[in-house]
C-alpha cells in the first residue's frame, strides 16, 4: 500500500496510508489530508487508488498542484513522486507502484473517428506482446490513462467488453489485464480492474460534483467502484459495450 508523507520546509507532519479508493486533500477539516493553510484550497486535490498504482487530479483549486515542480491536472503517480500544495509538499511513497511508462498495459480510449484503430492497437498489444500502432493515446492523455502492468492469474474467468454502437460496434476487447482505463479524456474517463473477487469499473474523471459518471444499466455508477456483473451494459464517451464472463 502506498502513502503520503506530508512535510514543510523540510519537517515532516504526517504520514497517511492510501488505503481508500478515493481520499481528497484540502484545507477544510472533512478531507481525508488536512492542509490547514490558506495557500492550500477547501478541497484541493484528490487521490484515487486503484491496486498498486495511485493517480493525483487537481480539483480546480486556486494555487494549483504541482509534481515534482511541474503544474499538473491529473498524473499517475510514481514512487518518490513529491507533490507542492501551497507550501506543503507530499512525497508519494509507493515501491509496488508500476515504476516506468513501457511497464503499462496499453489503454484503450474511445474517440469519434478513431476508436476502431484504438481498440485495434489494444488488442494487437495484448496478443502479440507489441508496441502499439501510432493510433495509440498521445503523451498528453497518458497521465488519465494509466494502467497496470501485470497479467492477472489464468484460474480465474476473464471478462470481455462487446461494443454495441458507433464506429466499432460489433468489436471485442478481452480484459485480460490487472487494469484497463477506458474513455475520451476530457469528457469521461474511468478504468476497471480485475481483481481476485470479480471485476470492478471505477470512475476516474472529474471531481465527484459535477462529474459525467459512467452509466450501467443505465443507472450512474457514481464515485464508488462498481463489481461488474456478466449481462450489464456500459455507456462511456457515447458507447456502449456488453460486458461479459468467459470461461
Amino acid at each position: 500500500m502506498g502513502k503520503l508523507v506530508l512535510s514543510l520546509n523540510g519537517a515532516v507532519q504526517g504520514e497517511f496510508q492510501l488505503g481508500k479508493e478515493r481520499m481528497t486533500v484540502g484545507r477544510k477539516p472533512d478531507n481525508d489530508i488536512q492542509i490547514d493553510n490558506l495557500a492550500v484550497s477547501g478541497k484541493h486535490a484528490l487521490v484515487i487508488t486503484i491496486l498498486d498504482d495511485s493517480f493525483l487530479e487537481d480539483l480546480g483549486s486556486t494555487n494549483g498542484t504541482y509534481v515534482n515542480g511541474k503544474l499538473i491536472k491529473k498524473h499517475a503517480l510514481r514512487d518518490g513522486d513529491v507533490i507542492g500544495i501551497g507550501k506543503h509538499e507530499l512525497k508519494y511513497v509507493n515501491e509496488h507502484a508500476t515504476a516506468d511508462d513501457e511497464e503499462f498495459e496499453k489503454t484503450m480510449i474511445i474517440r469519434p473517428g478513431s476508436a476502431s484503430a484504438a481498440v485495434a492497437a489494444a488488442k494487437a498489444a495484448e496478443h502479440a506482446n507489441a508496441p502499439a500502432p501510432p493510433a495509440a493515446p498521445p503523451p498528453a492523455a497518458a497521465p488519465a490513462a494509466a494502467a497496470a502492468a501485470a497479467p492477472v492469474a489464468s484460474g480465474m474467468p476473464f471478462g470481455k467488453l462487446h461494443v454495441l454502437n458507433g464506429p466499432i460496434a460489433g468489436k471485442e476487447l478481452e480484459l485480460t489485464k490487472a487494469l484497463i482505463t477506458l474513455g475520451k479524456p476530457g469528457v469521461q474517463v474511468a478504468v476497471i480492474s480485475r481483481r481476485p473477487h470479480g471485476y470492478f469499473l471505477t470512475h476516474i474523471e472529474g471531481d465527484g460534483k459535477n462529474a459525467n459518471f459512467p452509466v450501467v444499466n443505465g443507472t450512474p455508477i457514481g464515485q464508488q467502484a462498481y463489481a461488474m456483473k456478466s449481462g450489464d451494459i456500459i455507456e462511456l464517451a457515447g458507447i456502449k459495450m456488453e460486458f461479459t464472463l468467459t470461461r
